[in-house]
């Protein structure tokens, strides 16, 4: 069995043969020579190594030695060495080690009497410390405040240990008389976290004696004074109104530990506007008065909690957190804007418009390397201010367009120009409506599209040439070569040969429709732009021969839109681009020709009309899902007509505070509400209660799990359920998976028909489903071997890391390519096999079908035969967000495809995509698609789909 250590320093084992030199070198009168000796062995036995050799030895040569760092080594030596047998009896040889440190406690150095001290803290054998005590005590009255403060330690320890009150039974006496005439700041510490641990009573009475002088002691002092009030507090919340007084005069300390602490006291005791208002306040100074950036980041936590209960107290103070931006991390800006766009009103929009409009111009000014990310945060909270605040838009839409086309991607809202001209097409093609704005429109996209055709090859010998004279860059370069070459007859000649290539100019251009922008953005090859432009001059076309009357100059236009489309796609299957024309584009632009060749007026209408009807109907299922996610948000527990109210106007004072009265009303309306009650019930705590062990076992286990964040806490109820007393019960746990034990739990004693608590700290590292494994191990004095009590998994879902999470459909889309890893593997597990096992090719209609790897791809099994309850059933099952609108799911066409998403608490994305088809015998057939940044969430995923997809449970 692995024991619990309070040592662990690594090292790389030796030879056999390191033991002898040690023992040499321990023997030998070289001081350096030992120092290196003790490192050695202690390293040996922190990995496992007994050395029993070694003790005699270092008892005969070091223990007289008058070195510190020997000494000090020493004791870590007697710290990690086995001190009992295998019976649990302390060994006969540690008696000279009782004398040694009955010296040490006696001797004439300061810094020797002050470690052993901290030593003893470390030792639970009551046979070593025993002997010790008097010596213990006797350094309590020392001069120096180090042997001063290291005895109450070691007298707190003492007091602690199972049979600690008999060997010390005026120790809190004891020590609170060295509280009252202690000048030391750390030993007035550590003696008040004497009496607080061990004697709280005494210690309340101390604090409430001496209220008036808190505001005077120490930092070290007031901390603690801190953690007993929150330990008070939390199990009498009656007694709060004594201790409101202490906390608010502590707000005022110099030390910022302790008025960071005190704000965090007054928000988890009391939930009165004065008290909550005082702590944002407090929150607010230190945000602005510490340079560190990682105290910056946790005060931001703290304030976005508070926003979350008290939001309309933090919306007051949305200026001082604003102030948060002169910080130049990255990460501190986007969080305060995240704080401060969820606490914007009608009252205060101005102003926080004015100040992103000032931080906007500063990163105009400075040459930061990360003024363009800080300008796209800085222009997205503007944007988000302005469409949730109308009012405001016309002081912003200049500084918003001036920012459109930045040539920095970031600051361009992070959009690419190729989307700012899709969009501005887009707008073109429906809100054109007059004849002059139609012909505008057509005018303004030949103008940025340039001279037909895109591209042309030059004659033998000529320099390149581009089809559009006007265009600042040539769209094509031609290579020219010649060579001789051998007719049939045998006689010579020159055969030239001529190959064209595209130009690529820059991807983006200064200006979001800025003279040649689309032609050059249609020579990178972007054809999703080509087949936009070819809906735009489809509707400009279609409603051109609504508002012209002239025949003749309808077709002119429509001959010129055909003649434009053609050429995109002449340009798409020329080989002078590094890519052909996609199926999908390709296919939008022979649709446009066609309509264009042949226009009816349900087409007409089709085009016209339903597009826009579409757009608005997207808009309005947006607010409207806006709208509900901010009712969600704001909705809090309403108290019944017939409740009680209190009006804290007509409470009787009796010498309170106005926080103290506040917080009473508080109270009483917490206890009208029933939020008492619900705070106390203990329903959900028994639904997480995992059995570990059977009923019929000696041992009798049970765990209570709660995952939070990255840490997971067993809290362990172990009863023995025998008559007779377990010794040394170890309870032994192991993980799998991305799961890290902290600290292993120590030996307990338990008694017949007793229980006890054990509580378990494990990290958690990522997203990923993973097992707790373990047994209890005991010894029993009928019984000479130990007993071994097997544990029951714990299985821990991933399901408690993940939550619904909202993200747009661009943002969506970009991760979804960018999460493509799964293709990457299937490449190299494909590229393996063709070159290991060519016979895993199987032909099949001419063509070649490899065994494919899918490792985030779920093929649906399930008897739920209605597409929608499917879906549903996913989402309830993944604890995941459809991004897909409801509207889209409507209806009943035997299809379905829908976008899932969901973030972790590690920040990992999450994206899954469900694609499902009812076929003809009423079952459902399609794929699930899971794509993340790591394996992990995407594979835990799968597994989690692939148990709960039949449906049912």
């Amino acid at each position: 069995m692995e024991k619990s250590c309070t040592l662990l320093v690594h090292f790389d084992k030796g030879t056999p043969a390191i033991a002898t030199e040690i023992k040499e070198a321990l023997e030998g009168s070289d001081v350096s020579a030992k120092i290196d000796a003790m490192k050695k062995a202690i390293s040996l036995l922190l990995n496992g190594e007994t050395l029993p050799q070694l003790f005699i030895t270092i008892v005969r040569y070091v223990l007289p030695s008058e070195d510190h760092t020997v000494q000090k080594l020493l004791l870590l030596y007697l710290e990690i060495i086995d001190k009992k047998d295998q019976k649990g009896r302390v060994l006969p040889e540690m008696i000279l080690i009782c004398q040694n440190l009955r010296n040490n406690l006696q001797h004439p150095n300061e810094y020797i009497r002050g470690v052993t001290l901290r030593f003893l803290c470390r030792l639970n054998e009551t046979e070593i410390i025993e002997p010790l005590i008097p010596s213990v005590l006797q350094n309590l009255e020392h001069r120096h405040p180090f042997i001063r403060r290291n005895a109450i330690l070691a007298v707190m320890s003492i007091y602690k240990l199972p049979q600690g009150e008999q060997l010390l039974v005026d120790a809190p006496e004891m020590i609170e008389k060295v509280l009252s005439t202690e000048q030391d700041q750390s030993a007035k510490r550590n003696a008040f976290l004497m009496l607080f641990t061990c004697d709280q009573d005494r210690a309340i009475n101390y604090l409430l004696t001496n209220v008036d002088k808190v505001s005077e002691w120490g930092e070290l002092l007031q901390m603690v004074v801190l953690e007993l009030i929150r330990k008070v507090c939390r199990t009498n919340r009656g007694e709060k109104g004594k201790y409101i007084k202490i906390i608010i005069s502590l707000l005022n300390a110099p030390s910022n530990a302790v008025i960071y602490e005190c704000a965090g006291t007054l928000v988890s005791l009391s939930s009165a506007p004065t008290a909550i208002r005082a702590a944002a306040n407090t929150y607010c100074q230190l945000l602005l008065s510490q340079s560190d950036n990682n105290v910056k980041l946790i005060v931001l936590d703290r304030l976005n909690e508070l926003k979350s209960s008290h939001r309309e107290i933090m919306v007051d103070r949305i200026m001082d957190v604003l102030r948060a931006l002169s910080s130049p991390n990255l990460d501190i800006q986007r969080k305060t804007l995240d704080i401060v766009l969820e606490l914007i009103t009608p009252r205060n929009i101005n102003e926080v418009v004015l100040m992103l409009k000032k931080e906007v111009m500063k990163t105009q000014n400075g040459e930061l390397e990360k003024n363009g990310e800080y300008r796209q945060m800085l222009i997205q909270a503007i944007h988000s201010c302005a469409i949730k605040f109308p009012e405001v838009a016309s002081t912003v839409v200049h500084l918003l367009m001036d920012f459109l086309g930045d040539s920095n991607v970031a600051s361009a809202i992070d959009i690419r120009a190729a989307r700012v001209c899709c969009c501005a097409l887009w707008i073109i093609g429906e809100y054109c409506l007059s004849l002059s704005e139609v012909e505008s429109g057509i005018a303004t996209i030949k103008q940025c599209l340039g001279e037909l055709p895109f591209y042309s090859v030059s004659e033998e010998g000529e320099a390149p040439t581009d089809a559009s004279k006007n265009s600042q860059q040539p769209s094509s370069v031609t290579v020219s070569s010649r060579r001789p070459a051998i007719l049939s007859d045998g006689t010579y000649a020159t055969q030239s040969a001529a190959s064209e290539t595209a130009f690529s100019p820059p991807s983006i251009v200064q200006g979001s429709l800025a003279a040649g922008n689309l032609r050059s953005l249609l020579l990178t090859g972007d054809f999703f732009l080509g087949a936009v432009v070819a809906c735009t001059l489809t509707k400009l076309v279609l409603r051109l021969e609504e508002v012209q009357p002239s025949r003749g100059e309808v077709n002119k236009v429509s001959t010129q839109a055909l003649l434009i489309m053609v050429s995109m796609i002449q340009l798409g299957q020329s080989p002078v681009l590094s890519h052909p024309i996609d199926c999908d584009s390709y296919d939008r632009i022979v649709l446009c020709i066609r309509l264009l060749c042949s226009t009816g007026d349900e087409v007409r209408k089709i085009w016209l009309q339903s597009c826009r009807q579409s757009f608005v109907k997207m808009l309005s299922e947006k607010q409207l899902r806006e709208t509900e996610e901010l009712k969600a948000k704001a909705q809090v527990s309403y108290a019944q007509p017939d409740d009680l109210i209190d009006f804290y106007h007509l409470k009787s004072r009796k010498g309170m505070s106005q926080l103290e009265l506040e917080d009473e009303v508080q109270d009483d309306l917490k206890r009208a509400t029933g939020e008492f009650i619900k705070d106390g019930d203990d329903a959900n705590k028994l639904n997480r209660i995992l059995q570990l062990t059977g009923f019929s076992d000696p041992v009798y286990a049970e765990a209570y799990v709660t995952v939070h964040h990255y840490d997971i806490v067993l809290d362990v109820t172990v009863i023995n359920r025998t008559t007779e007393t377990l010794q040394n019960l170890c309870l032994e746990l192991a993980t799998m998976g991305d799961l890290k034990l902290v600290e292993r739990p120590q030996n307990y004693t338990l008694a017949p028909e007793s229980s006890r608590q054990i509580k378990a700290n494990i990290k958690v590292s990522s997203t990923e489903t993973g097992v707790i494994f373990g047994n209890i191990v005991y010894e029993a004095s009928n019984v000479l071997e130990r007993t071994v009590v097997v544990l029951n998994d714990i299985h821990i879902d991933i399901m408690d890391y993940i939550s619904p999470a909202v993200c747009t459909d661009a943002a969506f889309r970009s991760m979804w390519a960018e999460f493509e890893w799964e293709n990457k593997l299937r490449k190299l597990f494909l590229g393996w096999l063709q070159s290991k096992l060519s016979t895993f090719a199987i032909s099949v209609g001419g063509s070649i079908l490899l065994f494919d790897v899918v490792f985030d791809i779920v093929a649906v099994n399930t008897i739920i035969q209605s597409e929608k309850d499917f879906l549903d059933h996913i989402i309830k099952s993944t604890n995941m967000k459809c991004l897909t609108a409801p509207s889209a799911l409507d209806g009943d066409c035997g299809f379905l495809a829908a976008n899932l998403y969901a973030k972790s608490v590690f920040g990992e994305d999450a994206l899954v995509n469900v694609s499902i088809e009812k076929q003809l015998d009423g079952k459902l057939s399609g794929y699930i698609r899971i794509r993340s940044k790591t394996q992990g969430i995407a594979l835990s995923l799968g597994d989690k789909i692939t148990l709960k997809q039949k449906g049912g449970s």
